[in-house]
């Protein structure tokens, strides 16, 4: 059967919109009969890219497996650190040594930051790219194949960078022999993807977002401060062009959703729409906002099942490691005789 695999970056705690668009549903993949085994990890190193304050990416790093715990987790899922996994930086680099630095140049966000430096008139265009950034693609390869990953969930700006996974391992395949898994990325359908409280796509960017655990009186209030348009009580309302609808449908059943629609063509009133979202969505998370406040406060018991989920990773990484080095000659000597 299938081996699935996500990975999340620690950088800054969870918003509704990745609990929607990535939590939600790799948690009910967590719980699938159908799939072989399941990875989750936090992707500590790829944070550093971004050039994150220690504090922050330690602190992000118990806010997000918490999260991701408080959301329902299989217990039963590899559910792991990256930098606990010493074998997938020693891939990395054996992946680097095989990765054509014209691959890298085509990656997508290597090219936006140049695309950047251009526009600003920079006389270098890698003004201020750093090799984290360059190469992350080839870190997230070594995150993929570690671990035989047939399916890799991911948004479509992600797409790349798993078929550059592929071409990776095709490459290394055809040199040393069938070593690694061909990954194929998978993209959900039907996943929501949230506005934020401007109306723009729900970004930490942005500004806009609601963080997925905020306090009751918290949320209540940047519920109430979602952008509506200047329409009175009694007026029929567009739910499709709606912040408000578009966030109560991602959360609420088809029958809920459809009945909702029908106030809209009733007129119902910003403010009462507001309240009627606050109230549904505080009821989904009370549950999980009051393990997660657990789980904040037992940092050592989230180390301890991040450090189980390590060790099984590690059972499974490091006799495949012992396979990759052998097959592009790091061997013993005693290999020779």
């Amino acid at each position: 059967m299938e081996i699935v695999l996500t990975g999340i970056t620690t950088t800054g705690a969870p918003h509704i919109g990745n609990y929607v668009g990535a939590i939600r549903p790799a948690v009910a993949a967590s719980w699938r009969e159908d799939v072989g085994g399941t990875y989750y990890f936090l992707a500590d190193y790829h944070s550093l890219v971004k050039g994150s304050d220690p504090d922050q990416v330690a602190r992000s790093t118990l806010e997000i497996a918490a999260s991701w715990l408080a959301a329902g987790l299989n217990p039963e899922s590899v559910f792991y650190r990256q930098s606990d996994v010493l074998e997938i930086p020693e891939l990395a680099w054996i992946l680097t040594c095989m990765t054509a630095k014209g691959l890298m140049n085509r990656a997508h966000a290597y090219k936006a930051a140049v695309d950047e430096n251009e526009a600003r008139g920079n006389r270098d265009p890698d003004q201020g790219i750093t090799m984290g950034l360059f190469c992350y693609p080839i870190l997230m390869a070594a995150d993929i194949l570690i671990f035989k990953a047939d399916k890799v969930p991911v948004g479509k700006d992600q797409i790349q960078h798993v078929e550059m996974a592929r071409d990776i391992a095709a490459r290394f395949n055809h040199h040393f022999g069938e070593t690694f898994v061909l990954p194929e990325a998978q993209i959900g359908e039907g996943v929501a993807v949230l506005p934020g409280l401007d109306g723009r796509k729900m970004s930490k960017s942005y500004d806009n977002t609601i963080p997925l655990f905020i306090e009751e009186k918290k949320l209540r209030k940047l519920i109430m401060k979602i952008k509506t348009n200047s329409q009175e009580p009694g007026e029929p309302k567009d739910p499709d062009d709606s912040t408000l609808f578009a966030i109560y449908r991602a959360f609420a059943t088809d029958a809920e959703t459809a009945a909702i629609r029908e106030r809209y063509a009733e007129g119902i009133g910003w403010g009462e729409m507001k309240q009627l979202l606050f109230e549904y969505i505080n009821d989904h998370l009370k549950e999980m906002r009051q393990e997660y406040a657990r789980l904040l406060a037992a940092p050592d018991h989230v180390e301890s099942v991040l450090q189980q989920g390590a060790e099984k990773a590690r059972a499974i990484s490091e006799p495949y490691m012992a396979e990759i080095r052998k097959a592009v000659g790091i061997r013993s000597l005693t290999d020779l005789r």
